[in-house]
């Protein structure tokens, strides 16, 4: 009967491990399924782009071409950035969900729900108002650091049919990596003083996003907002039951009970 009830309780979380994995694919698949949707809008994500860049030189915001031309300076940085761009963001995220599903369920559920309400919102907002990044945009001065220096994301946008490059607003790099951060941290526990650490990553990210080209510092700040918003939205998970002991507690008690 044990040997039993061992092998239903390991089919159970294994089924259940399954579930959660097809879930965040899913989820993967929707932010790259959506981005493709909103392309061919090439003609007013140029205009939105103008006009995002002359709105953040009205909110005094600093230039995010002077912050490139110091990255250039240094040809390892450049591809340093490039390849912090290209390789940790998706993988980053992965290994953060699957430690939190394994160590700390319950924040593993709350961290999901943000990250699915977090994109499904950005997408809404990629179809509503496309945005050609900065290394688009001549007008800027930017490069596009990835093609010039690799490694390269995207190939050129009228050629490039994995992913949409006109979708710059939020930044769901800058936006992911904040979640991964604040997931760790809360994993962490108040007790470690190292958990501030884990903002390094979303600042790292913002420098990467912002000088390698790929999105203003605006999309960073949406993409902050968009999560505010969606994590006052989602409920905490309620910690589990600790079920009751029944019968006796102690030696002591099992003696007093005997007698």
């Amino acid at each position: 009967m044990t040997r039993a009830l061992t092998q239903r309780s390991t089919m159970v979380r294994g089924r259940a491990a399954l579930r959660e994995l097809l879930l965040v694919v899913a989820l993967f698949m929707a932010y790259k399924a959506g981005r493709i949707l909103t392309t061919g809008h090439t003609a007013e994500a140029m205009a939105n782009a103008g006009s995002v860049w002359d709105f953040e030189r009205l909110l005094h915001l600093p230039g995010e071409h002077g912050l490139q031309q110091a990255l250039l300076d240094h040809g390892w940085l450049v591809v340093a950035a490039n390849s912090y761009y290209a390789y940790v963001h998706f993988p980053a995220t992965a290994i953060c969900l699957i430690y939190l599903y394994l160590r700390r369920r319950q924040v593993y559920l709350r961290t999901r729900r943000i990250l699915a309400g977090l994109t499904a919102a950005a997408l809404a907002l990629h179809i509503a108002f496309p945005l050609a990044p900065p290394r688009l945009m001549h007008s800027t001065g930017m490069v596009d650091t990835g093609s010039l220096y690799g490694p390269a994301v995207y190939g050129p946008p009228d050629t490039d049919t994995i992913s949409n490059q006109y979708a710059a607003m939020p930044s769901l790099h800058v936006g992911w990596a904040l979640v991964i951060a604040l997931a760790l941290m809360a994993a962490a526990g108040p007790a470690a003083k190292w958990r501030w650490l884990w903002l390094a990553h979303p600042v790292i990210t913002l420098l990467v996003v912002v000088s390698t080209g790929n999105h203003y510092w605006l999309d960073a700040l949406v993409a902050v907002a968009l999560l505010a918003v969606v994590a006052a939205l989602v409920p905490r998970v309620a910690k589990p039951a600790i079920p009751r002991q029944r019968g006796p507690q102690s030696v002591h008690d099992t003696v007093t009970r005997a007698t």
